[in-house]
C-alpha cells in the first residue's frame, strides 16, 4: 500500500450554506383549523362568566347539570358539581355563571334553595312542583367581587322588593315569628324578617321590612306595637276589647303608626331602631317633658289600685300612678300605704292661649317652693284633695281623683326626703261604710225591746177598740136599721101625699080658667094704671117742687 505523500495539496472545503426548504401546502390546513380553535376557544373563554362556589348544610334538591340559579325568575348559571367540604360537614356546589351576571357576584350577595314552603304566613315556592328546586340568588350592593359564597339556609322575606328595613327592641319576642306581617292603618305593609337577642341578652331586636311605598310614612316620631288577633284589657276604665285580622290572630303582628302630637315627619332612614310597645294606647301616649312626682297616703284598703292607674283632674288625666308600697313609722307603731303619682304639667296648658299659656308655664317651672305655695292656697281656699274612685264597677279597678271638698278638714302640703306628700280624703264607699256603722249602731243602742211591749200594749188596745166597734155595728144592723126603714116607709108615703096636693093646687090656681087667674090679670091692670098716676106725679114735682107748701098752682091757660 503507497504511502500518502504529504506534499500533496488537498483541495480546500468551503461551506455551502443549505438550501432553504418550501413549507407544504398540505400543512396549511392543519395550521389554520388550530389557529381557528384556539379563536374559538378564547372567544368561549372570554364569553364564559366565572365559576363560584356555594357551600351549603345540605345538598336537598340540587343535581349536577339539571339545578339552575335564578335571578328574578331568569336563569343566571347553572350547577356543574356536588361534592362534600373536606371535612364532610357540608356541601360545596360548584355552578357557572353567565357572563351577563358576572357583575352580580359581589361581596353581599345572597344563595339559597327554593323548594315548596308552607307556614302560616302562606305557601311559597310552588313553581317548583314542575321545574323541580332551583337556586335563588339576590344581587348585593358592595363593588368587591366575590367567587366563594355561603348559602342561605332559607329564603330571605323581602328578596327583590323595595323597601327600607327597621329594627325593633322589646323585652321579648312574644308571639312574633318570621313572616308575621306589618300593618299601617290596618294595612298590610310589610312583615317580620328576623329577630336575634342583644349581645347583653336583656332583650330582642326585631328586624322587620317594609315595603316601598309604605316605607316613606316611617319616620322619626313614628311608634310601633303588638297586634295579637285579640285584645282584652280590664282597668280603671273598664273592660276594652280591640281585635285585628285573622293572620295576626295565628302568628302575632305589629302596626305603626304617628302620634297626632308628633309634627317631626322626617323619614327615617334605614336600620333606624325603635321601641316596641304592647299595645296601642301605650304607644300613641304622649310622651310629657315635664313631670312632678307627688306621695298621696291613704288610711284604707288599696285593693284595685295598679301601677298605670290614671290621675285625674275634674275628670282630665293629668298623671298615673307610678308606685305603690309602704311606709314604716316605728314611732307611731304603724305600717301606712304609700301612693306615689306622677303628674304632668304640661297637659293642663293644651287648652290655654299663648299668654295664659306662657304665664301658667313660667309659674310650674319655678321652683319647688312657689308651685307648694300655690298648691297650699288651692288646698286652703277650695279645698283641693286626692280621693280613691272607681273606675269601674265590672272591674273593680280604682284611679285617683283630684277634686274640690269646700267642707274638707284643714289639711298641709308635708315634704319628706325631697318629695311632696299632699293630702286626701276618704273615699265615697267609706265614708258610706262609716255611716252605714254609725246607723248600725244607733240601732244597736235603740231598746227595742221595750218599744215592742209598749207597741204590743198598743196593739192589744187596739184590739180591743175593733171588737167595742164590731159590736157597735152589729148592733146598729140588728136594732137601728128595722127602725130606719119604717120611719123610712112612712116618710116616702108622706112625700107622696105632698105630690099628690101640689098637683091639685097647681090645677085649681095656675090653670088657665082658675078664678085665682082672672084677680091676678085685674090686680095686675090696676097695679099699672097706679103705677102711671105716679109717674105723672113725680113729673109734676119734679117741675113745681114747691107744690107741696104752696099748692098746686091754677093753669095760666085757664085749666085746672
Amino acid at each position: 500500500m503507497p504511502e500518502p505523500n504529504d506534499d500533496v495539496e488537498l483541495p480546500q472545503a468551503t461551506v455551502v450554506p443549505p438550501r432553504r426548504s418550501r413549507i407544504s401546502i398540505v400543512w396549511i390546513i392543519p395550521v389554520l383549523a388550530a389557529l381557528v380553535g384556539i379563536g374559538i376557544a378564547v372567544q368561549r373563554i372570554r364569553s364564559e362568566g366565572p365559576t363560584i362556589t356555594i357551600v351549603f348544610k345540605a345538598a336537598e334538591g340540587i343535581e349536577a347539570g339539571k339545578t339552575f340559579i335564578r335571578y328574578k325568575d331568569v336563569i343566571i348559571g347553572q350547577v356543574k358539581s356536588v361534592q362534600f367540604t373536606e371535612d364532610y360537614a357540608q356541601v360545596e356546589v360548584t355552578a357557572k355563571i353567565t357572563k351577563r351576571a358576572a357583575g352580580l357576584m359581589v361581596d353581599d350577595a345572597q344563595f339559597w334553595v327554593v323548594r315548596p314552603t308552607i307556614t302560616l304566613s302562606g305557601i311559597t315556592g310552588l313553581n317548583t312542583l314542575l321545574s323541580g328546586n332551583y337556586i335563588g340568588f339576590e344581587a348585593g350592593a358592595s363593588d368587591v367581587e366575590r367567587t366563594e359564597f355561603i348559602g342561605l339556609d332559607k329564603a330571605p322575606f323581602v328578596a327583590g322588593q323595595l323597601g327600607r328595613e327597621f329594627v325593633l327592641t322589646a323585652e321579648d319576642l312574644g308571639s312574633l315569628a318570621a313572616g308575621s306581617p306589618l300593618y299601617y292603618r290596618h294595612l298590610p305593609v310589610g312583615q317580620v324578617i328576623d329577630f336575634d337577642l342583644t349581645p347583653d341578652g336583656k332583650s330582642v331586636r326585631i328586624h322587620v321590612f317594609v315595603n316601598a311605598p309604605y316605607d316613606k310614612f316611617v319616620s322619626l316620631g313614628t311608634r310601633f306595637w303588638r297586634t295579637s288577633g285579640i285584645t282584652v284589657s280590664a282597668g280603671a276604665n273598664g273592660f276594652d276589647i280591640k281585635t285585628e285580622s285573622l293572620a295576626s290572630l295565628l302568628v302575632g303582628g305589629l302596626a305603626f303608626d304617628a302620634p297626632p302630637f308628633v309634627h317631626d315627619t322626617t323619614v327615617a332612614p334605614p336600620d333606624s331602631i325603635f321601641a316596641l310597645h304592647e299595645d296601642r294606647d301605650t304607644a300613641m301616649k304622649a310622651r310629657d317633658a315635664m313631670t312632678r312626682l307627688y306621695v298621696l297616703r291613704f288610711n284604707e284598703s288599696l285593693r284595685g289600685l295598679s301601677v298605670g292607674a290614671p290621675v285625674t283632674y275634674l275628670g282630665i288625666q293629668i298623671g298615673e300612678v307610678v308606685d305603690i308600697g309602704f311606709d314604716f313609722e316605728p314611732e307611731k307603731a304603724n305600717i301606712a300605704p304609700r301612693v306615689a303619682i306622677t303628674f304632668y304639667p304640661e297637659r293642663l296648658l293644651v287648652f290655654a292661649d299663648p299668654g295664659q299659656q306662657k304665664r301658667v308655664e313660667e309659674h310650674l317651672k319655678s321652683d319647688e317652693r312657689r308651685r307648694n305655695a300655690f298648691l297650699q292656697r288651692m288646698i286652703d281656699e277650695r279645698g283641693l284633695r286626692a280621693q280613691l274612685r272607681t273606675g269601674s264597677l265590672l272591674t273593680g279597678q280604682l284611679y285617683v281623683a283630684f277634686d274640690y271638698f269646700p267642707k274638707a278638714p284643714k289639711a298641709g302640703i308635708v315634704t319628706r326626703k325631697g318629695v311632696t306628700e299632699l293630702p286626701v280624703v276618704a273615699s265615697g264607699l267609706v265614708d258610706l261604710e262609716a255611716k252605714l256603722s254609725s246607723i248600725l249602731d244607733k240601732i244597736d243602742r235603740t231598746p227595742i225591746e221595750e218599744i215592742g211591749a209598749a207597741l204590743r200594749k198598743d196593739l192589744e188596745s187596739l184590739d180591743a177598740t175593733l171588737a167595742g166597734a164590731q159590736r157597735l155595728v152589729t148592733r146598729v144592723d140588728t136594732e137601728l136599721v128595722p127602725s130606719i126603714k119604717t120611719d123610712l116607709d112612712a116618710l116616702r108615703s108622706t112625700l107622696g101625699a105632698m105630690e099628690r096636693t101640689l098637683k091639685n093646687a097647681d090645677a085649681t090656681l095656675l090653670g088657665p080658667d082658675a078664678p085665682a087667674q082672672q084677680e091676678l090679670r085685674d090686680a095686675l091692670v090696676e097695679f099699672t094704671r097706679a103705677a102711671r098716676s105716679m109717674r105723672v106725679f113725680l113729673d109734676y114735682l119734679e117741675r113745681h117742687p114747691e107744690a107741696p107748701i104752696r099748692g098746686k098752682a091754677e093753669s095760666t091757660t085757664g085749666g085746672k
